[in-house]
């Protein structure tokens, strides 16, 4: 979960982000981006340098295996260049060339619209190999992810049996869903109604708040970094709530009308889910209440609308590619009798099936890294529906950038190893955000062999 504190780090970024805006009424998401050298300074990073988001932020920096990002859209390429350079494009896109080591990333479309006129027949690109389609024997229809009453949690004496729960759920599953968490099932219908609202807006209108190749902000397709990459059955609307500086607000919905608002009101009541859960969590581990609010520092938090039209072969494609979160821990709002959301567990995939007003919440690659693995993150995805379209609400909670993770002592038993080295938590972010969703290979990052 990036989200760096320019405050904090006087990061030198080498590379920036040139893109042009699509052009309105273009039916594919595709842009051209590339990320271009400036001069090294010693200057504090300008906040609006920065384009971040939870699951995460982007620095549009280069990806950690040092190539840039190019989306190319022949609609984009039109409005820029001459009719000669647009056939010596065509033809270096034809013949699988790269111009001064930039990566493209091929053509991605608007799923929405995609879905409106594939006529039953779905792209290449969307179509899994082998193993990684959804169903199958490796899906487990009839165990449960724990249900965990945040009322008995708050009650006095620490909540006693539903603590133990508590403990359980974060040890054996990573995954629980909370009820009576305190946030009123009215500002949640809310959030629900907006948020579908606004996928359902023209596509001209949802235009209005892009999100850059490469980029995790706005509204879009996040995680795509090259041509050969599957892509998944999902619109998104990402956007930075907190510190400050993480925001975009160019990038915040002005239709509906209620929807910021709306947002802010339900931000704030999930982060204070969110802190409250870490207290019991620290408490399940042997730790004081305050441990992980103390540490975390001026916590960043993110919110993403993930919207998955029908698909005509849920079969062979994937809402969600399979992945952990960089959080240290994720709040997903489910919708109402629209089951998606799928937990790995043992080998077989588990469905997460929606409780009324019940908050998802899942614990992120940060907590495993400081309870040293004792509780760890979860691979999840989201499959698609023949039928039905589904959307879900996700926030994610993480520690400042200028928070050091690594394994707490107090949980490291004498003669246990250490199996993860300490970094800053900025550091695991940029990793995050330039690395495509494939299980949990992002936190390699944090191993030690």
């Amino acid at each position: 979960m990036p989200w760096f504190s320019p405050a904090r780090h006087p990061l030198n970024l080498p590379w920036r982000p040139l893109f042009p805006r699509r052009p309105s009424g273009a039916a594919l998401s595709e842009l051209t981006c590339d990320v271009t050298p400036h001069p090294p300074t010693t200057a504090r990073t300008n906040p609006s340098d920065l384009s971040l988001s939870l699951s995460v932020a982007s620095l549009y920096i280069r990806p950690h295996d040092g190539t840039k990002i190019r989306q190319r859209s022949a609609m984009a390429s039109a409005a820029v260049c001459s009719p000669k350079q647009q056939q010596q494009q065509r033809r270096r896109d034809e013949e699988g060339e790269t111009d001064g080591g930039v990566v493209k990333i091929g053509r991605v479309d608007d799923v929405q619209e995609l879905q409106k006129a594939c006529a039953g027949d779905v792209p290449e690109r969307y179509l899994r190999d082998g193993d990684d389609r959804p169903g199958g024997a490796n899906v487990c229809a009839h165990a449960e992810i724990p249900v965990i009453d945040a009322g008995e949690l708050r009650r006095g004496g620490g909540g006693g049996d539903e603590l133990e729960k508590l403990r359980r759920a974060c040890e054996e599953w990573g995954f629980f869903q909370v009820v009576n968490h305190g946030i009123d099932g009215e500002l949640l219908d809310e959030m629900e109604r907006l948020s579908r609202e606004f996928f359902m807006l023209p596509l001209e209108e949802k235009e209005r708040y892009p999100m850059a190749p490469g980029g995790i902000q706005g509204y879009g397709h996040a995680f795509v970094f090259s041509e050969d990459q599957k892509l998944d059955w999902c619109n998104m609307l990402a956007l930075g709530v907190s510190p400050a500086f993480i925001r975009q607000p160019k990038l915040w919905p002005t239709t509906p009308a209620a929807f910021t608002d709306t947002l802010e009101r339900y931000s704030a009541e999930v982060r204070a889910l969110c802190h409250r859960l870490l207290e019991r969590i620290a408490e399940t581990l042997g730790l004081a209440p305050g441990t992980f609010a103390g540490m975390f520092g001026d916590a960043v938090q993110a919110v993403r609308m993930n919207f998955y039209p029908p698909c005509p072969r849920p079969d062979l494609v994937l809402g969600l590619s399979a992945h952990s979160d960089g959080s240290a821990v994720t709040v997903l709002q489910q919708d109402a009798g629209r089951a998606g959301l799928q937990v790995l567990r043992d080998g077989a995939w588990v469905p997460v099936h929606p409780v009324p007003h019940a908050l998802v919440v899942n614990l992120g690659d940060s907590l495993e890294v400081l309870t040293n693995g004792r509780y760890k993150s979860v691979e999840h995805r989201a499959v698609t529906n023949g039928e039905q379209d589904r959307l879900s609400i996700v926030t994610f909670y993480a520690p400042a950038y200028d928070v050091e993770l690594g394994p707490l002592p107090e949980l490291v038993a004498d003669g246990e190893p250490c199996r993860y080295r300490r970094f800053k938590h900025g550091e695991y972010s940029r990793h995050y955000v330039t690395s495509k969703l494939e299980g949990k290979k992002t936190l390699d990052f944090a191993k030690i062999n």
